[in-house]
């Protein structure tokens, strides 16, 4: 299946970042640490092990290129299991315990949730680089990935043009997809459109058969679509019942991760991410194959692993505006931050 980009965007977040250790310079000084708290298991690990795949790599490039200010990053792992109670643990052992300078992850809504009251009350930035329905401001949490105004602003209206303007909306009963549904809603009606029916599902079913019966006796022209882990074989079998013959599915979160849980069908969809490991850009193409070369020629590159490499050279960029390594002044050199990554400048506002 091909990922189509819609266009090219400026992407524009909020962020804090670090790295680890190979230079000879970096290795004298005392190692800057920073936590990161993914899914290694849980049900969305494949996630966490894409995150994990950009950190290592934006520590080994800025290792390798000398480390922080002289001092070497070292990156501390802890699995939240996709669970907020496990999460919120690791995130004040990582902080209280082993002193880690900022955090990065995770992945679900609902382990962010958890951690930020954490990371807000030790004063400690947490970087959050999947993509986001919104909603939470604070001194402490930053943003790397795609957001509302980013995302749904940029697909609704592509959708509502080319394909029609009658939707159903169909997610997870989960954080996210409820937030991002609730988003979408007014952009539909600013354009014109209607949405015709609207379901949450917690994705376990084996037969997706009267869920598709009803959406189809809807007639609706484009389906916005925001299920993850086993719920994707929804599209396999929307596919095969013809489905997405008449309707075109706008899917929310896409990632290369995903694809091969289609096996081919559901060729005709659409999304906005931050990168496209497909993409003829000589920058991409050169960070895919950086990637490749460690993680493998046949590895998936999601923007999972993109944004995640984001969060250490943004982070990296705050300590060496900021001219030392402390909390307060990492988060106050954020503001109007200008960092290099894959996909060109990136800017915090």
């Amino acid at each position: 299946m091909n990922v189509v980009s819609m266009k090219a965007l400026p992407l524009v977040c909020l962020t804090c970042c670090a790295a680890i250790a190979s230079s000879p310079g970096a290795n004298s000084a005392e190692p800057i640490k920073i936590g990161a708290v993914l899914p290694f298991s849980g049900g969305v690990e494949l996630y966490g092990r894409q995150a994990k795949l950009g950190l290592d790599l934006a520590a080994k490039d800025i290792n390798a290129a000398g480390g922080i200010l002289g001092r070497p990053v070292e990156l501390l792992y802890a699995d939240d299991k996709t669970d907020p109670a496990v999460a919120t643990d690791a995130t004040r052992k990582l902080i209280e315990r082993d002193g880690v300078l900022a955090v990065v992850g995770p992945i679900t809504s609902r382990n962010l949730d958890a951690m930020a009251p954490v990371v807000e009350s030790l004063k400690t930035p947490l970087l959050y680089a999947t993509n986001y329905e919104g909603g939470k401001c604070s001194r402490y949490v930053f943003s790397f990935s795609t957001v509302p105004n980013q995302e749904l602003a940029q697909l609704l209206p592509y959708m509502n043009e080319t394909f029609g303007n009658t939707y159903f909306l169909l997610g997870a009963d989960r954080t996210w997809p409820h937030k991002m549904f609730e988003a979408a809603e007014p952009i539909i009606t600013r354009l014109g459109g209607k949405v015709v029916g609207k379901e949450f599902t917690k994705g376990d079913e084996t037969d997706f058969a009267p869920l598709i019966a009803r959406i189809a006796a809807t007639k609706a022209k484009v389906l916005l679509f925001a299920l993850k882990g086993d719920g994707l074989d929804f599209i396999r079998q929307a596919d095969d019942r013809g489905l997405l013959q008449d309707t075109t599915v706008a899917f929310l979160g896409l990632s290369e991760v995903d694809l091969g849980v289609f096996k081919g069908k559901g060729q005709n969809m659409f999304a906005v991410v931050p990168s496209v490991a497909t993409s003829d850009d000589p920058s991409i193409k050169a960070f895919v194959a950086k990637v490749r070369s460690d993680a493998g020629a046949e590895a998936t590159v999601s923007n999972y692993v993109m944004t995640h490499y984001n969060t250490l050279i943004a982070l990296k960029a705050a300590i060496e505006k900021a001219g030392k390594v402390d909390k307060e002044a990492i988060v106050d050199a954020l503001a109007g931050l200008v960092f290099p990554a894959p996909t060109g400048p990136v800017t915090i506002e």
